[in-house]
């Protein structure tokens, strides 16, 4: 049993996204105590409906047990139009009445080309502030990776090295309380 349970978003839903490969390098390098689940549910997260809050569609009901099973997050997002995609605004959507987040130490990771990526990372900071979550600074980082080092999973070792960093940041993070 790992010590430490990590759920991995990718808030893409492209079908070969270096956010998502850069998550699933994550997974494959984690070290020894750390369990590192990447979700892929995204895509069939029913657009969120207050009126459905209380007793929420399976998938999004799903998607809040294993983030409250979880005792980390690290997100991996693109940018659309200057900020989230809407998917992943979808995705937290689905975590606010339920309050899944409060207090839970979060990271991102910027995998866009420099110069870009910023608005997607400011927003993603503003929503999960919103929602109490607790940011662990040192796993919130920029890891460029270039698309010739995608192929379902990152081939570039110090590319791979860095999100390691990132990981073992939020695992101290969660350690700290």
């Amino acid at each position: 049993m790992a010590d430490v349970r990590i759920l991995l978003i990718s808030g893409s839903t492209r079908q070969g996204s270096g956010n998502t490969a850069a998550l699933r390098t994550v997974q494959a390098t984690a070290a020894d105590g750390i369990a590192a689940e990447l979700y892929d549910g995204l895509v069939a997260l029913p657009a969120f409906s207050p009126d459905q809050d209380e007793q929420p569609p399976e998938p999004a009901a799903g998607l809040r047990a294993r983030i409250a099973a979880a005792d980390a997050l690290l997100f991996c997002t693109p940018e659309y139009a200057g900020t989230l995609p809407g998917s992943l605004k979808n995705l937290l959507d689905w975590t606010v009445g339920a309050g899944v987040l409060d207090g839970k130490p979060v990271g991102s990771v910027n995998v866009a080309a420099p110069g870009r990526g910023e608005g997607a990372q400011a927003t993603l900071r503003l929503v999960l502030g919103y929602v109490n979550a607790r940011i662990v600074e040192r796993a919130w980082a920029r890891v460029f990776v270039p698309r010739e080092a995608v192929d379902g999973v990152l081939r570039d070792e110090a590319v791979a090295a860095e999100l390691r960093t990132v990981l073992e940041a939020l695992e101290r993070g969660v350690a700290a309380g």
